[in-house]
């Protein structure tokens, strides 16, 4: 086991791991271990099984919001629980704060108040360990909320020292590592994970409001789609196969609406084995839902209808800061098509230009590729390129090249494109969605063509045979649409990087 050099911490903020127990632990580790021993010692248990709890420090916050300094409240009484953050000795007495999931508070406490066990108990007590408090509610001359206590009980002695309260975790390296440390020490990072609930939360309420059933799709899969993207493997024993972690739960949602459910959505991790950035995780939660007898056109309304509903509901307002700039999701969103996008910003018109002037401005505008392809593949390349750095306000690309849409319903009135839609915010996709394809032979054939390309692209979508069978028992016409709930938690909770809202993100095992 490795932990926090707490001498590190107080110096600039970062910890470095150092070893257990033995010649080399931690100074403020072994004065931790002597207390916790001379509390065995004194017949005090340092790991009680249960502490019985009748209010949590916010419900006190609230309920003595209007006492005034100098009230005292003897008869107001509550027994509380947190972590020890603070501890300012006088003399006989001290102030010390508490911290419990809900908030902080102060509690005031005399030595000759307590019982002996408890006074020894509070003689041994560090930083960080974990205590229980009964007591009543007073205010100080100075107006803070107190509890002034009458009981003190140990409930957890800790050995690992905090980070330095002040500062916090400067370096990200273990800010993310220990994440329990960071949650312990900032304030603001426990409201962005307490936000991301919420948000999760709004989105499954908003759903369900509007009739959409919730579904669990397989995590393991015998075949792997959905998306274009690399999965990670492996074998299960007992049955002798291969399998693969969902990178998408798209095929057997809309196998779920060939069975004769109109509306479903599922919250769910998806897998890629790509590369970690500021946006993007191995392991990361998608939304998708699946509405039959819509289209394209009616699933934009709705997605931008509920991204404005959750920044009104997180922060108040469907205009939110985020990175020190504005970003409005006030619908209606503009609409822009791919080929509109790259005529507007990379001075070419993709349908009229040949192959090679394509390759040439993609090669111009940096684009990684070393001979010519496809017309709608170099668009989209030249696209990601030039055009979508400009997308900051909250925009819908639209109608894409049916070249990298395997399952996307052709467009009804643009040949060679297909009806779907990406929305686009801080210059992040944010998602994704189709007017789904519901025609069998058409589906067999891209997805043929999506085989052979597995030869050089080994991001092509496999065959599916069952999923083929699905569509050829019958689909509705369906609107299908994918968000990307990171993303959407950056957005409303202003956070630069991916990692900053993933509890624990994907790091190099040490």
């Amino acid at each position: 086991m490795t932990t926090i050099d707490k001498e590190t911490v107080k110096e600039n903020g970062n910890a470095t791991p150092v070893t257990e127990q033995g010649s080399g632990e931690n100074p403020l580790r072994a004065e931790k271990r002597r207390k916790l021993h001379e509390l065995k010692k004194a017949g005090i248990d340092p790991f009680p099984h249960n502490y019985e709890r009748t209010a949590q420090v916010s419900e006190i916050a609230a309920k003595f919001s209007d006492l005034v300094a100098g009230d005292i409240r003897e008869g107001d009484r509550f027994r509380i629980a947190g972590r020890l953050m603070t501890k300012r000795p006088m003399g006989k007495a001290a102030f010390f704060n508490v911290q419990d999931q809900s908030g902080s508070i102060q509690i005031y406490l005399r030595g000759e108040e307590l019982s002996e066990v408890d006074r020894t108990a509070f003689d041994l007590i560090d930083l960080g360990d974990i205590v229980g408090i009964d007591g009543f509610v007073f205010k100080t001359k100075k107006g803070e909320l107190s509890l002034h206590a009458k009981e003190f009980k140990i409930l957890c002695k800790s050995l690992e020292p905090l980070p330095e309260k002040y500062h916090g975790i400067q370096d990200v390296e273990i800010k993310y590592r220990y994440r329990h440390l960071d949650l312990l020490s900032d304030p603001d990072s426990r409201d962005v994970f307490i936000k991301r609930s919420k948000i999760i939360a709004e989105t499954r309420a908003w759903l369900n409001a509007r009739g959409f059933l919730e579904v669990e799709t397989p995590v393991l899969q015998p075949i792997y789609g959905g998306a274009a993207a690399y999965p990670f493997s492996t074998h299960h024993r007992a049955l002798d196969m291969k399998l693969f972690l969902k990178i998408s739960p798209e095929l057997y949602l809309k196998r779920l609406i060939v069975g004769g459910f109109d509306k479903v959505y599922e919250i769910n991790k998806n897998f890629r084995n790509e590369g970690i950035d500021r946006s993007h995780n191995p392991e990361f939660t998608m939304l998708e839902w699946y509405e039959a007898y819509t289209d394209y056109n009616y699933q934009m309304k709705q997605f931008e209808d509920l991204i404005a509903h959750l920044a009104k509901t997180i922060t108040g307002s469907t205009k939110v800061m985020y990175q020190g700039k504005e970003l409005d999701f006030t619908p209606p969103w503009r609409r822009l098509t791919v080929y509109d996008g790259i005529r507007e910003h990379a001075g070419i018109d993709p349908e009229t230009a040949t192959l090679d002037e394509l390759f040439k401005k993609a090669r111009e505008v940096g684009c990684d590729i070393d001979k010519p392809s496809t017309r709608g593949e170099m668009a989209m390349e030249i696209f990601e390129a030039a055009v979508e750095p400009h997308l900051w306000a909250p925009t819908f690309i639209t109608d894409h090249p049916v070249e990298i849409s395997p399952l996307t319903k052709k467009h009804r009135t643009k040949p060679g494109l297909v009806e779907r839609f990406e929305p686009f915010a801080a210059h992040m996709e944010i998602g994704n969605a189709y007017t789904e394809l519901n025609d069998p032979e058409d589906q067999m054939d891209r997805l043929r063509e999506q085989e052979a390309k597995r030869v050089v692209d080994e991001e092509a979508q496999p065959m599916d045979e069952d999923f083929i069978h699905a569509i050829d028992t019958g689909m509705p016409p369906t609107g299908g649409v994918g968000v990307g709930i990171e993303r959407i938690v950056m957005m409303l909770t202003d956070r630069h990087s991916i990692r900053d809202i993933i509890l624990f993100p994907t790091m190099k095992f040490k």
